[in-house]
Formats: structure tokens, sequence, C-alpha cells
């Protein structure tokens, strides 16, 4: 049969309501398609991010006022949110934490806070992470900077609780680069060679 023979029968031509209701299936489907991608695109993002942000870590930790006069060794990190090596090492820090908190304090200052400059400046922070060790009377022991592997930081908080020499204290990783603020300089207004303000 040809398609111009009159017995060739035609298919009949698809009503109104028909296409209303396939159209209405597909938007249904691009709907529901839209809905599990955006549900599967908010969980991937969630499990990606760490568990402890800086900030958290940060809120929980011990006052610096209180690490330096409770009789506990302490590891003071100074750290940035914007700190891609801080965040990195965020993880291990937070599970450190836990193993550890009985035996000592945890004090985290961020450099970008201006009231830890008088930190900043005695200890040289320069980059960052910096981490400084102190023992239970408050003194600084050893000083670490940049990124460390788990097992160096739990090294060296183990010969800290104990009062040994820490073991890794020439180590040094990956450094996110901080400038501090530098700040007027106190002059006694008796010393004739003040002129105000200067920048140190």
């Amino acid at each position: 049969m040809s398609l111009n023979s009159p017995n060739s029968t035609a298919a009949p031509a698809p009503k109104d309501s028909e296409i209303k209701a396939a159209a209405r299936v597909r938007n249904l489907l691009i709907v529901l398609a839209a809905i599990a991608l955006s549900i599967s695109i908010f969980f991937g993002v969630r499990t990606q991010t760490p568990s402890s942000s800086l900030t958290e870590m940060a809120k929980a930790s011990a006052p610096l006022e209180t690490a330096l006069a409770n009789g506990k060794p302490t590891l003071m990190e100074f750290y940035a949110d914007w700190c891609g090596s801080c965040q990195a090492m965020a993880k291990d820090l937070s599970a450190i934490k836990q193993q550890y908190a009985e035996p000592m304090n945890f004090v985290m200052l961020n450099v970008d806070n201006d009231k830890w400059l008088p930190e900043i400046t005695k200890y040289r922070v320069d980059g960052i992470p910096h981490f400084v060790y102190l023992n239970d009377k408050g003194s600084r022991v050893a000083e670490t900077i940049g990124e460390m592997p788990r097992s160096i930081m739990e090294a060296n908080l183990e010969a800290l609780i104990a009062g040994k020499p820490l073991p890794h204290v020439q180590s040094s990783g990956q450094v996110s680069d901080f400038t501090p603020p530098t700040g007027p300089v106190k002059t006694s207004s008796s010393d004739p060679r003040a002129h105000g303000s200067q920048v140190q």
C-alpha cells in the first residue's frame, strides 16, 4: 500500500486533552528530577565541608587567661578563617583536642582579631597556622609553623604532657603568609625623642 492509496488509514490526530496531559506529566518529571538533583547537591556539599569549622573550634577552646593559670600544658594556635592550611588541619586538630581535652588546654587565637596583637607580636607570628607549646607554668617550650601530620602533633603533645623535650620542634609545613598589623609604639611623653605614634 502506498501512502496515497485510498485504502490507507491515517493515524488519528491527538486530542488537545491528551497533549495537555502529556505536557503535565513531562513537567512533573522535570520538577521531580530538579528536586532530587537539588537534594543530592545539598547533601554532597555538606559532606565535603569540615565537620568542625575553625570558628566553632575557637569558641570551644579555652580562654587564654584560663589556660595560662590552670596548671595544665597548653597548645596555642594562631589561625585565620581564610587560611587554607588551617582549614586543612581542622579535622585532625578537632580529633586531637577531643583526645587530649583532659590533660591539656587548647587555645585558638584569630590573627584577624586586633585583640591578639600583643600575642602575635610576642610570638612573632608571620605565618599560620603557628603553634606555640606552653608548659604547665605557661612558659613557651617550643613553636612549630605550618601544616603538620597528626602523628607529629600527637608526638609533640605527648612529650609536652610528660614534661619532656618535644621531638618535632624543627618541623614546619605548608604555611599561609600573614603580615601582622602594626600599631602605635608606646612612648613616654617625657622622652624627648617621642613624636607621637610611630609605626614600628
